[in-house]
């Protein structure tokens, strides 16, 4: 299939990739803290007949340093964008902090109908890095929305890390304590999905080292079924925080932290998973 990219600077760098004949399908493709435009997955999902939307939404000129206080107005934007190519069905799809994003934009915009979380959370959290002002404590909300934050749990510093001798340390405990800790926090913060239009679709590994996406996909799941509401939840015991879709590459390691599972675990989760993306966005064949 014959693709046209289009790179873009303003108001956020990313890519528009469109099929020559058109899309009625949009897709707004969100990293998570890595911040890269996932130009990779836009292609594969435009390969596909969606048109595909990937965006760097921190980290760029003019916006925040780190996921701190970030306007979920950005995605609205974006979302705006796929509807004037002339997508009609528009679907959101991040991994990580960029499924939180996800989520939260399904949850204020009611043109989002479908949202595909990769490794997501159930709830709102703290800013990870640096915001506008450099600073990075006292923590604040990854998120605002009309300018408000959006309530958070922070981060227990007190928790520290079974650190190797040498090489990537696991962060999931972190996350885990800090969700014991600030408990009376956690209500106020939670992803109210059911509150969402969209239809949703959860992919969590149960060997996450980063963060314990698999209860939280749960939860997210429990909320919606108890609303009435869609949801599907697709999971791999074995599988980490980084799930690659057919076509992908392996994901390459980080010096710094432990994802879980394996390469070959995670392509499984991926690919059991790719079916279900597509039918959800609204394409097979």
């Amino acid at each position: 299939m014959e693709l046209t990219e289009r790179e873009l600077t303003n108001p956020w760098e990313g890519v528009l990739i469109t099929p020559a004949a058109g899309a009625a399908i949009g897709v707004l493709v969100l990293s998570g803290s890595s911040g890269r435009i996932e130009r990779e997955r836009g292609r594969i999902l435009a390969a596909r007949g969606m048109t595909a939307l990937a965006i760097r939404w921190f980290g760029g000129p003019g916006q925040s340093p780190g996921i701190c206080e970030i306007p979920l107005e950005t995605f609205v934007g974006a979302v705006g964008l796929l509807r004037s190519t002339g997508a009609r069905r528009i679907g959101v799809l991040g991994t990580s902090k960029g499924a939180e994003a996800a989520l939260l934009t399904a949850v204020h915009d009611p043109r989002v109908d479908v949202v595909i979380a990769l490794s997501p959370t159930s709830r709102v959290w703290c800013n990870v890095g640096p915001g506008r002002d450099g600073e990075q404590q006292p923590y604040r909300s990854s998120w605002t929305w009309r300018g408000q934050p959006l309530p958070f749990v922070p981060l227990d510093d007190s928790w520290t890390a079974t650190r190797p001798a040498s090489g990537p340390v696991a962060i999931r405990e972190w996350y885990e304590v800090s969700g014991r800790t600030f408990t009376q926090l956690v209500p106020a913060a939670e992803i109210p999905v059911d509150k969402a239009r969209a239809d949703l679709l959860l992919v969590a590994g149960g060997d996450d080292a980063m963060w314990p996406p698999l209860p939280f996909a749960e939860q997210l799941a429990h909320r919606r079924r108890a609303a009435g509401a869609p949801v599907q939840l697709i999971t791999r015991h074995d599988a980490g925080h980084r799930p690659r879709l057919p076509g992908e590459r392996p994901a390459s390691a980080s010096p710094h932290f432990q994802y879980g599972g394996t390469p070959e675990a995670d392509a499984l989760l991926g690919a059991a998973a790719w079916p279900h993306i597509l039918d959800a966005l609204g394409t097979r064949g």
